[in-house]
């Protein structure tokens, strides 16, 4: 049996730690229902296209979308979304970094709440999830 191309250039290092990290965050998270993440690779492996989605306990709904590329072993994250909304689809609050706030002082990256734009760094999953673990059982919750 051959190899599968697009699986075996991915270097191991680097988008495989990215991945492994965004599956921890998730499988560690007591908040976390569920999860439909999909990843799609560039044939040469060097592009990650990361979306999908989590349900929480409560019903409320994470919607992920992370675009990575690996260049010279590091990884650069181009274009991210974590839109969360609560049980019947209303928006909670979502960082991305689409440069359409170039008002904001941390441009490209902001955070939606309700109609608000408002000054915020490139979070992680992880701290996305901590965010929602404070908003549904009103406490941090730590992954390991």
């Amino acid at each position: 049996m051959g190899e599968n191309p697009i699986c075996s250039s991915v270097s191991p290092s680097v988008i495989k730690a990215f991945i492994d990290n965004i599956d921890k965050a998730i499988s560690f998270s007591p908040i976390v229902l569920s999860s439909n993440i999909q990843k799609h690779f560039s044939p040469d492996g060097k592009t990650l296209y990361l979306r999908g989605s989590l349900l929480f306990l409560d019903s409320s709904v994470l919607e992920i979308a992370i675009f990575v590329i690996e260049t010279h072993y590091a990884l650069t994250i181009e274009k991210y979304r974590f839109h969360y909304m609560n049980p019947i689809g209303q928006m909670l609050f979502r960082y991305d970094n689409a440069p359409h706030h170039p008002e904001v002082t941390s441009h490209p990256h902001h955070k939606h709440i309700s109609d608000n734009v408002i000054l915020a760094g490139e979070p992680s999953l992880k701290d996305v999830l901590d965010e929602i673990s404070a908003i549904i059982i009103g406490k941090p919750v730590s992954v390991k």
